[in-house]
């Protein structure tokens, strides 16, 4: 992967930016994806923020080496820390990081107003889907779209979220499987949950050969599949 290339999971991301947007891509790695997006015109300017001094030195390096030091602006900041006033940003990508720490991203930056409600948010989470999502709706945020992909075997979603006038209230099926996943229910899709019932029925095998008493777990594991199972056969 690089900025000529992207993967295909950061190129959808891609794709989910509005043009002409201000971007502050958190956890950027090497800012391929702002680097992309500007060599195809698509956004006015960028932040790429790293917490980690490695990755850090690689963004920077790579937004040089295009010469894109004017308009990417490197930083190195633990998640939203590194957006300032004067960036004026309206969308921010945070992509492959656990569900749970993207909504502790989001939440310190809404708590110390690096956040300020009005960005388009386009997340992808590797696991904690359900998480993020309560926090976006906690927050008043709407869904905007959500994708399921697979590369290289893993299977990824994009959630892609808004504030608007009106709070989506959203079920606890719809907080699990996706909202707008649910309505199109696509062969990534079936395919994920049908994963999700084999590790949880393995584990149920694992528990009842166990010598402790694991049967309150199991009886959770279970009820799960079972939910699970309901989803996808209506």
């Amino acid at each position: 992967m690089n900025e000529n290339q992207l993967s295909k999971r950061l190129e959808r991301v891609g794709e989910l930016v509005p043009v002409g947007s201000r971007l502050a891509d958190i956890g950027s790695d090497h800012a391929y994806l702002p680097v992309a997006l500007m060599l195809q015109g698509k956004i006015e300017y960028a932040v790429a923020g790293e917490v980690v001094k490695g990755p850090y030195d690689s963004a920077e390096k790579q937004v040089r080496k295009n010469g894109l030091s004017e308009k990417i602006i490197v930083r190195l900041a633990d998640g939203l820390d590194a957006v300032k006033a004067e960036d004026e940003i309206n969308a921010v990508s945070i992509c492959g990081m656990g569900g749970i720490l993207i909504r502790d991203i989001l939440e310190k930056g809404r708590a110390t107003s690096h956040l300020n409600g009005n960005e388009m948010l386009i997340l992808q989470p590797n696991v904690g889907e359900k998480v993020l999502r309560s926090w976006l709706m906690a927050q008043g945020y709407t869904i905007l779209s959500e994708e399921i992909l697979e590369e290289n075997q893993k299977i990824y979603e994009i959630i892609c979220a808004e504030r608007k006038s009106a709070a989506a209230v959203y079920t606890e099926e719809e907080l699990t499987f996706g909202p707008l996943l649910l309505q199109s229910r696509g062969d990534v899709f079936m395919k994920k949950w049908q994963r999700e019932i084999a590790q949880r029925r393995n584990v149920v095998e694992q528990l009842k050969k166990s010598k402790i008493n694991q049967q309150q777990k199991i009886i959770e594991l279970e009820q799960e599949i079972n939910r699970i199972e309901e989803v996808l056969e209506k």
